[in-house]
């Protein structure tokens, strides 16, 4: 349990150190990947005595809100927002813009071929959201973001060999389907005329 409670004060750490820009994009990245996997596998050891995160920093007077936020979502924040490099390059904007296509993709035909489970998903999610992130003069309202973000916070609170249920699956491909045609839209510049209105 002191294992756990060092890497919430760690994490909260890193999360201030990053947001006072401390530390570069690219020390946290990969400081904060490492403290994830860190936190997934002492919660899969302290399991039977650690329910829940909040009960056990309630039990022991942690008060660490970028943690927990973190934690409940799974990815560092540079991938979940667009933060690093994100130069008007035509050549990396292109770059960008076929990794999230390929991510779609990837994920609608995991989702088509029955694959529910969380360590198959998860991944695959995080690419798309990182992806998207650098993909230059995406709305940042983009709704297909969002969407990613919420089955990421979805997917991170369950165990890796849990498996999503088929409603949740049909779910998730509607909505990555209309985020990639949203997508297609944006790129071919038909963006929605009610919002310039």
């Amino acid at each position: 349990m002191a294992d756990l409670f060092a890497i919430i004060v760690l994490t909260e750490h890193l999360e201030k150190a990053f947001i006072r820009d401390s530390i570069t994009a690219e020390e946290y990245t990969s400081q904060c990947a490492n403290l994830i996997a860190k936190y997934k596998t002492t919660m899969n050891f302290l399991s039977e005595s650690v329910t829940n995160l909040e009960t056990f920093m309630d039990d022991y007077k942690l008060t660490c809100p970028a943690a927990v936020n973190r934690f409940k979502i799974g990815v560092p924040a540079t991938y979940e927002h667009a933060i690093g490099n994100t130069k008007n390059d035509m050549g990396k904007a292109a770059k960008y813009i076929a990794e999230s296509v390929l991510h779609f993709i990837t994920l609608m035909d995991t989702l088509r071929l029955n694959r529910y489970a969380v360590d198959e998903l998860h991944p695959i999610l995080a690419d798309l959201i990182q992806s998207l992130n650098n993909v230059p003069g995406l709305p940042a309202g983009f709704e297909g973001k969002t969407k990613v973000r919420q089955w990421l916070i979805t997917l991170h609170s369950m165990k890796a060999s849990d498996e999503i249920t088929e409603e949740q699956a049909r779910q998730m491909l509607f909505e990555m389907e209309q985020s990639h045609t949203e997508f297609y839209r944006l790129l071919s510049g038909e963006h929605k005329e009610e919002d310039s209105g």
